[in-house]
C-alpha cells in the first residue's frame, strides 16, 4: 500500500537547489525541518549551505555519528554488523558473477534481428530470466536482513533504543523531513538501523533527493552504463524503505546512462516493466500526493520500448 503522506523526490541539488521550493507547499515558511545527511558519512554536520538554502531552522538528526557513538558503546553490536555486511557484499559478489552471464544473453537479443515471431519470445525469456535474478537477490537480501534483526533484536538494544527516543522526539517537532544524497549505502543502513521513518508521524512530508530518493524506495538500483571498473548495467542493491511504490528514481541519470541508446534503456527499464524508471536531473522534481504521482515537465521516464517520454502530471 502507497504511503498517504506527501512525498517529494528531487534530482541532484549541488548546483541547482531546489529543496525550499519543494517545501513551501508542504509546510509553514518557519517550521523547523529535519534533515539527515548521513550519506555525506564524516562530512554529515557540513549542513551549513543546506540551511542557508533553506531559509528555517534545521534539526540535523546526525544519523552517522549516532551509529558511529552505538557502535563505540556496543563492541558486540559492531562486530555482528561487520559480520552482517561481509555477508551482504558477499552475496552481491555471487548476484554479479550470475548477471555477468545473464546479462550479455539479453543484450545480444535485443539487438538481433530476425522474425519476430521467433525471436520477440526469446527477448522476453531472456528478461524474465534477468527479473528473475533480481527478485532471487532482493529475497536473500531480505532473509539476511530480517535474520539479523531477529538474533540481535537490533532497535531494542540500550543504545539503539536510547538514540530512536531522542529521534522520535525531534521528529515529533518539525513540519518536514528533508534526506540528501551521498553514498546510497551507507544512508540507507543507518535509515534501516535506526528506523527512522517509522518514527516520523504519519502526515509529516518528506522531500528527499538523489540517493535519498533511492533510499525510499521498494528497492535501490545501482546503474551506470559505462563504469570506471566493471561491467556496465544496472544491479539490484537491496530492498529500500519501501515508502514510495512502484517508481525506480535515477538521480544524474545523463551522466550515467546513455539515454540516446534504445538498447541501454531496454536493458533497464525491462528489468521493471511495472516500475516508472524515471531520469532525475538537476531541477527536476516528482511528487506524491497520497494518491499519485506528478512531475515537472523535464522529468522523464525510460520506457520498455527503448524510447523516454515526459511523466507529466498524473502518472
Amino acid at each position: 500500500m502507497q504511503t498517504s503522506r506527501s512525498i517529494v523526490l528531487l534530482g541532484p541539488q549541488r548546483h541547482q537547489p531546489i529543496v525550499r521550493e519543494a517545501l513551501a507547499p508542504l509546510t509553514e515558511h518557519s517550521a523547523p525541518v529535519a534533515a539527515i545527511t548521513a550519506g555525506w558519512e564524516e562530512r554529515e554536520a557540513e549542513d551549513l549551505e543546506l540551511g542557508a538554502h533553506l531559509s528555517r531552522p534545521v534539526e540535523n538528526l546526525q544519523l552517522f555519528r549516532r551509529a558511529e557513538e552505538v557502535f563505540q558503546r556496543d563492541p558486540e553490536l559492531l562486530r555482528a554488523v561487520r559480520a552482517h555486511h561481509d555477508d551482504l557484499r558477499e552475496l552481491q559478489r555471487f548476484y554479479r558473477m550470475r548477471l555477468r552471464h545473464s546479462m550479455p544473453a539479453a543484450s545480444e537479443l535485443l539487438g538481433t534481428e530476425g522474425d519476430g515471431r521467433l525471436l520477440d519470445p526469446e527477448r522476453e525469456a531472456a528478461f524474465a530470466s534477468l527479473r528473475a535474478l533480481d527478485e532471487h537477490h532482493l529475497g536473500r537480501v531480505i532473509e539476511l536482513q530480517q535474520a539479523f534483526s531477529a538474533k540481535w533484536g537490533l532497535r531494542d538494544r540500550e543504545h539503539v533504543a536510547r538514540n530512536r527516543e531522542e529521534l522520535g522526539a525531534l521528529l515529533r517537532g518539525v513540519g518536514a523531513l528533508c534526506i540528501a544524497g551521498g553514498h546510497v549505502g551507507v544512508l540507507f543502513n543507518r535509515l534501516w538501523m535506526f528506523d527512522v521513518l517509522a518514527l516520523l508521524p504519519e502526515q509529516t512530508p518528506v522531500v528527499a533527493w538523489s540517493a535519498g530518493a533511492m533510499a525510499l524506495c521498494e528497492r535501490i538500483v545501482l546503474f551506470h552504463d559505462d563504469p570506471p571498473e566493471g561491467q556496465g548495467g544496472a544491479e539490484l542493491l537491496g530492498p529500500g524503505l519501501g515508502v514510495c511504490r512502484g517508481i525506480v528514481p535515477l538521480p544524474h541519470a545523463r551522466q550515467r546512462l546513455k539515454l540516446q541508446d534504445a538498447l541501454r534503456v531496454q536493458m533497464l527499464s525491462r528489468r521493471c516493466p511495472d516500475a516508472l524508471c524515471v531520469a532525475l536531473e538537476a531541477g527536476d522534481r516528482v511528487t506524491w500526493d497520497g494518491t499519485a504521482w506528478h512531475a515537472s515537465a523535464s522529468v522523464q521516464r525510460l520506457c520498455v520500448d527503448g524510447s523516454l517520454a515526459a511523466l507529466g502530471g498524473a502518472a
